[in-house]
């Protein structure tokens, strides 16, 4: 399985139980079989700049740390965490992440996903051959504190001005009305759906089925592998072994760049 949403912590976070908690996800992922986990660091996790509007200063520091973590746990790969109201310094750190190994870009809640401050990222992602998994609320109606969140549509428009990018919707369990994104992404071939986030509604699978097939649909955990693994399990059942496949690890490794996950055929 290859998780396409994980999150790792790092000492500049201020946890002090950081490398316990990543330790404990690598764990888990090993007895529910993980093999790859692709992960970003939201820079210092909110201590010194916030979770959604990180310093540049925080981001560097971030994707350096998962640099070696990805250097130091084999199963461990890592998309380049940027706010793009840096512009400057996003794409240089870009062109540095991906240097070093990284296979993505992430964007969180920095700037909505219809600014034009998003388009040189998503150029910069089509130049380099990599997706851009995108922080989502599904259906925001109103605005959030302490975030500049998009929801579905949002994600759908920058798609379309970006036909050659996938992009990767984020958590569609991660709360808000997922049957509205389902209804704006099912016509926009780019955006691929990842299953995390802790929600578990009824139906949901299924109608993410209905909607984009299992030709754009990523498994994922987020935070935590729980959840995660409740929806493999039920996709175990109402799926074919082959079909299960292509979400747990073969759509992925479709839109990363070539070798992304060794020879993992």
């Amino acid at each position: 399985m290859i998780d396409v949403h994980a999150h790792f912590y790092h000492p500049a976070g201020g946890r002090p139980d950081w490398a316990e908690r990543n330790q404990s996800r690598l764990d888990a992922g090993d007895r529910i079989g993980v093999r790859w986990h692709v992960a970003s660091i939201l820079g210092s996790w909110g201590r010194t700049s916030p979770t959604y509007f990180p310093s540049p200063a925080d981001l560097s520091i971030a994707n350096d740390a998962l640099v070696r973590l990805a250097a130091q746990h084999g199963r461990i790969r890592g998309y380049v965490a940027v706010n793009p109201n840096f512009t400057a310094h996003a794409l240089t750190e870009i062109d540095r992440g991906l240097a070093a190994g990284m296979i993505g870009i992430k964007l969180a809640a920095s700037r909505r996903a219809t600014d034009p401050l998003l388009d040189p990222i998503a150029e910069a992602a089509r130049n380099q051959g990599v997706p851009v998994l995108h922080h989502v609320w599904q259906h925001r109606r109103r605005e959030w504190p302490g975030q500049e969140a998009s929801d579905g549509a949002e994600l759908t428009a920058l798609a379309r001005r970006h036909p050659a990018v996938p992009f990767i919707l984020a958590h569609i369990g991660g709360g808000g009305d997922w049957l509205h994104t389902l209804a704006v992404v099912r016509p926009a071939a780019n955006v691929f759906v990842d299953l995390s986030g802790s929600g578990v509604d009824a139906g949901m699978l299924e109608r993410c089925l209905a909607a984009v097939g299992v030709e754009r649909l990523l498994w994922g955990a987020d935070l935590t592998l729980c959840t995660g693994l409740a929806k493999y399990r039920y996709l175990e059942r109402i799926l074919s072994a082959a079909d299960l496949d292509r979400i747990a690890r073969r759509n992925a490794m479709a839109i990363f760049p070539a070798g992304a996950f060794g020879d993992d055929r």
